[in-house]
């Protein structure tokens, strides 16, 4: 139940657990939070056993129901199942096992790999505790077996028929202290403790007890005991296994004292735009990115940039657009990754793609990067999460030091994102001859500087926080941006959209002539992040967006530098935020647009760290 709650955070609506004791599976689910859950187990009453699976489910396949919850369990009971992801050729399977007098009591995909397992396990006809070309499962009691290796070999043979994306997690009655797992297209983690083992979709699900992980490659299969790992490969060979080392301090997986874990996230950014900045010089002076595994003789090819995301990810990207395309002279493409491979995009072997995703679980990216390396491309991930899907399928890794993002709604993922992304720009300018040394060396030293700045703008929060209460009974805000305000626009209207439920859209300030100005009457909210008064073309454009809302009676609240004293009389509101050069400001900026949508959901009474019908993670595409 523990690590059920540590993975609340990526979006549930049921919850359930299977505990193996003895010849027997108690099986216990609830609709909505744990809570509920937990009060159905303080009826059931203690329960024993050596192994169980727990599961919070986000309905894809049938709705929220105790029916529809997981785990799912074979016509006897003695089997049960948990799974993630979509199977896709689920309706074929459920014809063909209703044919065969299968009955079903859910309307999940989940169920007709239940019923197929059960299927395969009582059709294997071989004997022992072996699965695939013979490799023996370790640490598995001799009285369970014959009956863990069947359900491994039942697993093997059910994967060959399944299409989509699953992590799949089985247990049987007469095999209590053993779990049977397998992997495509979907995480899966296993936690390596003292006579005790874990698997999880997150390694947060087990950092309480354990710092030492295994990652599970694609396709391949496992079978855990307490004192036991075996990983079965893709053709029933041994695998390798790949050892993880997680780095979560305990405060950084739990609220510390913050009332959310999204207020002790945007709190956090200070520390998470440092850490990630942190040791990328070496002696003499020169940028350097040991992750990064990418030749540079081939970097200084590269003809064009693809950023693909989705997103809060996307917003980033669109940041590090305006950054990479200053620094280094080439065109930078931002795409969202679900629509990137539909559309029969020009990749090749001179093309850089930069897959960005906090989780690196993101099931559209990943099969964008998939698609671009397919089309000779070199794939860099900008990620938070070593070890993940994202970071094992790209050429180079870039890693965010953010720490575990436990709100679903992104803020310190999105600034360490943005960092990451400069340092890449900065090392290609360097690597391509586009940028000196003393000229990156100044760029990085005013970088450098943001987290103070960051830490700034939080103390002054009180104003924001302050305006965000008088506005819990509006139905719609507009922000408006120009060049990297823009993104920070549409991120800011995402923010308020995910949480607090109320209609927002980010607008390119320079459209608004261009139709949405429509929407502007008495009392509208529009608030408009405006660039330094050191670029002053920008800025007069965006003062003069400020008086053509004002003009309509709209209500308008200002993003804008200390000493820029122009807004005042156009603002009802204005959120200072310090000096900092123009492509940097998004960092800034976005800050009190974080603050304003968690106080302002806070005042309506919501989750803010669990919205509805949102996940962390989307495994699905």
């Amino acid at each position: 139940m523990g690590g059920l709650a540590r993975l609340e955070y990526r979006g549930y609506d049921s919850a359930g657990i299977a505990v193996g004791a003895t010849q027997s599976l108690t099986v216990v689910k609830a609709v909505g939070k744990l809570a509920n859950l937990t009060s159905e187990l303080d009826t059931v009453g203690p329960l024993e056993g050596r192994a169980a699976i727990g599961h919070t489910r986000w309905a894809t396949h049938g709705q929220p129901t105790t029916a529809n919850a997981h785990p799912h369990t074979s016509l006897d009971g003695d089997l049960a199942l948990v799974h993630n992801g979509i199977i896709e050729n689920a309706t074929q399977l459920h014809a063909s096992l209703l044919a065969e007098g299968y009955t079903f009591v859910s309307d999940t995909d989940t169920e007709v790999v239940a019923h197929l397992l059960a299927r395969e396990f009582l059709a294997d006809s071989e004997d022992g505790d072996t699965v695939g070309h013979g490799v023996e499962i370790e640490g598995v009691p001799e009285d369970a077996a014959g009956t863990a290796g069947a359900l491994a070999r039942a697993m093997n043979r059910v994967m060959s028929q399944l299409d989509g994306a699953f992590t799949l997690l089985a247990m049987h009655a007469e095999a209590p202290g053993v779990i049977v797992a397998a992997r495509r297209s979907s995480p899966l983690v296993i936690g390596l403790g003292k006579n005790e083992n874990f698997l999880g979709s997150d390694a947060l699900a087990f950092s309480e007890h354990t710092q030492r992980a295994l990652e599970v490659g694609q396709d391949e299969l496992v079978v855990v005991t307490p004192t036991a790992v075996t990983i079965i490969g893709v053709e029933g060979e041994p695998a390798t296994k790949k050892f993880l080392e997680i780095d979560f301090a305990h405060d950084r997986v739990t609220k510390d004292g913050w009332p959310t874990f999204m207020e002790k996230e945007i709190n956090e950014q200070p520390r998470a735009i440092a850490d990630t900045l942190a040791d990328r010089l070496d002696a003499e002076g020169y940028l350097t990115l040991d992750e990064l595994r990418i030749p540079s003789e081939v970097l200084r090819t590269v003809d064009k940039v693809i950023i693909i995301a989705c997103g809060t990810a996307a917003y980033a990207g669109h940041v590090a657009r305006y950054a990479i395309e200053h620094w280094c002279r080439i065109p930078v493409e931002v795409e969202l990754a679900h629509e990137f491979r539909y559309r029969d995009p020009v990749v090749n072997e001179k093309t850089l793609v930069v897959a960005v995703s906090q989780s690196g679980e993101t099931m559209d990216t990943i099969m964008a990067i998939r698609h671009a390396r397919e089309q000779g491309a070199r794939v860099v991930a900008v990620v938070n999460t070593p070890g993940s899907t994202i970071s094992r399928e790209s050429d180079a890794v870039l890693l965010t030091h953010a720490g575990p993002e436990i709100a679903v709604a992104s803020t310190k993922a999105f600034t360490a994102q943005i960092t990451a992304t400069y340092i890449l720009g900065l090392y290609l300018a360097q690597v391509r001859g586009n940028k000196y040394i003393d000229e990156i060396q100044d760029y990085l030293d005013k970088l450098s500087e943001i987290p103070g700045k960051v830490s700034e703008v939080l103390k002054r929060g009180e104003l924001v926080r302050m305006t965000a209460r008088t506005l819990v009974d509006e139905n719609s805000v507009i922000y408006l941006g120009r060049h990297v305000g823009f993104p920070v626009a549409l991120e800011g209207a995402l923010k308020l959209k995910e949480i607090a439920y109320i209609h927002a859209e980010g607008f390119a300030a320079g459209e608004l002539k261009h139709g949405p100005i429509a929407l502007i009457e008495e009392g509208q909210v529009v608030i408009i992040i405006v660039p330094t008064p050191r670029r002053p073309e920008l800025h007069r454009k965006v003062v003069s967006n400020i008086q053509e809302v004002r003009a309509r009676g709209a209500r308008t609240i200002v993003v804008a530098e200390d000493g820029d004293e122009s807004v005042n009389e156009f603002a009802e509101t204005v959120f200072r935020v310090p000096p900092t050069p123009t492509l940097y400001a998004p960092l800034l900026a976005v800050v009190p647009l974080q603050v304003f949508a968690c106080e302002l959901a806070t005042a309506k009474g919501l989750d803010v760290d669990q919205p509805r019908n949102l996940a962390k993670s989307v495994t699905v595409e």
